[in-house]
C-alpha cells in the first residue's frame, strides 16, 4: 500500500456524502467532502456521489463548476468514480423528469429500469455479474451481492459495460472507460464486497 491517498468526495448538496466518506476512510483513504476547486485540484481521486433526480443534479453542478473541474481530472488522467446518481450523470444524457444531458464522460444514456412489471424504484441486493476483468472489480466474484436503490439505469456501450444485475429484466449497473467508473450500487453500503471495491479504488489512486 502506498501513502494514504486524498479522496475528494464532490459535494453539490445531493447525495449521501457522510456514508461515503466513513467508508472511503475505513480502507485507508484521507476522504474530503467539499466543492472547493484547490482541494479538488489536490486530490488523488474523485468520487461523484448522488441521491435524487438527474436534471436537478446537473444543475447544481454546473452551477459550482464540477462540471469543468471533473473534464479537468479526466484530462489529467485523475481516478473518478460516481455512485448510484453518480453513475448516471456520467452519461450523455437522461430521460428522467423530460430530459436533461449529462457530462458526457462515458457514451450511452439513462432509461428507466426494465422492472417487468415490479415495483420502482428498485430497491435492495442484487447479485452481480462481472461482463470482463477490471481493476477496481479485482478479487470479488461473479455474483456478489450489491446494495441498489434506484429507478433508472444506463445504457453503456459493450467497451465500456463492466457489470450487469437483475430486476424484472438484466441492466447495467456497472461502466467505464480509462479511469472513469461508475457503479449504480452503493460500495459504500454494500458490505465487504463494497468496502473491496472502494479499498481497489483507493489502491488506484496511490
Amino acid at each position: 500500500m502506498g501513502a494514504d491517498p486524498k479522496i475528494a468526495i464532490l459535494d453539490y448538496g445531493m447525495g449521501n456524502l457522510r456514508s461515503v466518506e466513513k467508508a472511503l476512510e475505513k480502507v485507508g483513504a484521507r476522504a474530503i467532502v467539499t466543492a472547493d476547486e484547490v482541494e479538488i485540484d489536490s486530490a488523488d481521486g474523485l468520487v461523484l456521489p448522488g441521491v435524487g433526480a438527474f436534471p436537478k443534479a446537473m444543475e447544481k453542478i454546473r452551477e459550482l463548476e464540477l462540471d469543468r473541474m471533473l473534464r479537468d481530472a479526466v484530462a489529467e488522467d485523475k481516478p473518478v468514480l460516481g455512485i448510484c446518481l453518480g453513475l448516471q450523470l456520467l452519461f450523455e444524457s437522461s430521460v428522467e423528469q423530460g430530459g436533461a444531458e449529462g457530462l458526457g464522460l462515458l457514451e450511452g444514456d439513462v432509461v428507466q429500469v426494465p422492472a417487468g412489471g415490479r415495483k420502482i424504484p428498485h430497491i435492495g441486493w442484487a447479485e452481480v455479474t462481472w461482463a470482463k476483468p477490471d481493476p477496481l472489480t479485482e478479487g470479488l466474484r461473479p455474483g456478489e451481492p450489491f446494495y441498489f436503490v434506484h429507478s433508472f439505469v444506463v445504457q453503456p456501450t459493450d467497451s465500456e459495460l463492466i457489470g450487469t444485475a437483475s430486476y424484472g429484466g438484466r441492466f447495467a449497473c456497472m461502466a467505464g472507460r480509462g479511469k472513469v467508473w461508475g457503479a449504480q450500487f452503493h460500495p459504500e453500503k454494500s458490505s465487504a464486497a463494497g468496502l473491496r471495491m472502494l479499498r481497489n479504488f483507493r489502491e488506484i489512486c496511490s
